[in-house]
């Protein structure tokens, strides 16, 4: 990508979409110009606290700098929507240590699920459901109320996501091995994905440390391929999965007051944008019956783009600036 001028008229924005395995950063002209995107190293506060964290963002951002050659004094925003930034406190708190930092003379924090959201939406409302390795739900009315939810666990009343399929593969896959439990493919598929004899081969493995927990992610298409396959412990699970999943966006349909009306639900994060069969026929039916008047939305942008939009509309650059950036992200040489 050819270098900018030393100097932009009107500044740049930095966006960043920051998830657990990687964060997509972006710098764009006010007028919606790309001008270079990037990626860094993922983002897990969770495991080393916010403040150890405070410099996640920049490797990409220095990079993508370097890629246009753009001053770093030109930055006049950053919009920076992360994973695992789930509270109003937490998102505060982010945006304060950017501040301080110096990234950009203004900054806005929040989590990715709005940036999800922004990304399919032009009228910049509706409900959006991330389902990656969690699983977390937003939505915007109109006139601009939020509703969300804490999604942080089980603790808060969450489950879904692919940690979380993962993890019912191995318990009903090793409960079926040994009789606790009705028998199931998942016993075989989740042995044969590790390569282990047995399945709870895995599970002893995750507890001596041989394998990390993080893998049983990696589950998470096993289970649904077993689904389709027509197991029906598998089954189950996906039933499950979709249950949330139209739970979340026809609860906060109503609390926006957007459950008898028109209105985009948009379905993010790797599990939904797989597009599984079992999973989203699923999900299409419980919102036929929860939220009829529901607009399900797969997206092909991706979230990034989402979160260059919502920094545009904290610019109030005019409607032009926001056509230019989605095409530019349309565009083939843009992940």
């Amino acid at each position: 990508m050819a270098a900018a001028p030393a100097r932009r008229r009107g500044g740049v924005l930095v966006a960043v979409d920051g998830g657990n395995s990687k964060i997509d950063a972006a710098v764009a002209g006010t007028d919606g110009e790309l001008l270079a995107t990037a990626r860094g190293a993922g983002f897990r506060p969770q495991t080393a606290g916010l403040a150890a964290p405070r410099d996640a963002p920049g490797p990409a951002i220095h990079a993508e700098l370097a890629a246009t050659g753009v001053p770093s004094g030109d930055v006049v925003h950053l919009a920076a929507y992360m994973a695992n930034v789930d509270l109003p406190g937490e998102e505060e708190r982010l945006e304060r240590l950017l501040l301080d930092r110096g990234a950009a003379p203004s900054v806005v924090v929040g989590n990715d699920t709005f940036a999800l959201l922004r990304s399919a939406v032009t009228e910049g409302w509706g409900v959006a459901v991330v389902c990656g390795a969690g699983i977390n739900c937003a939505g915007v009315a109109p006139d601009g109320r939020t509703a969300r939810f804490p999604s942080l666990g089980e603790h808060t009343g969450d489950w879904g996501g692919g940690g979380a399929l993962g993890r019912a593969a191995l318990w009903h896959g090793i409960r079926g091995e040994d009789g606790r439990g009705p028998r199931t493919a998942l016993t075989g598929a989740v042995a044969a994905h590790f390569g282990v004899d047995r399945a709870i081969d895995v599970g002893l493995g995750v507890h001596l440390g041989e394998f990390d927990e993080g893998r049983l992610t990696g589950l998470a298409p096993v289970l649904i391929d077993a689904a389709e396959a027509g197991d029906a412990v598998a089954r189950e699970v996906v039933l499950r999965l979709a249950e949330e999943v139209a739970v979340l966006g026809a609860v906060a349909l109503r609390r926006l007051g957007l459950l008898d009306s028109p209105a985009d639900v948009v379905l993010g994060g790797g599990v939904l944008a797989a597009r599984r069969a079992p999973l989203m026929d699923a999900v299409a039916e419980r919102y036929a019956a929860l939220a009829p008047r529901a607009r399900l939305v797969v997206p092909d942008d991706p979230p990034l783009l989402g979160a260059g939009l919502l920094g545009l509309d904290h610019l109030k650059a005019p409607p032009a600036a926001h056509a230019a950036l989605r095409e530019a992200f349309r565009r083939p040489r843009v992940r």
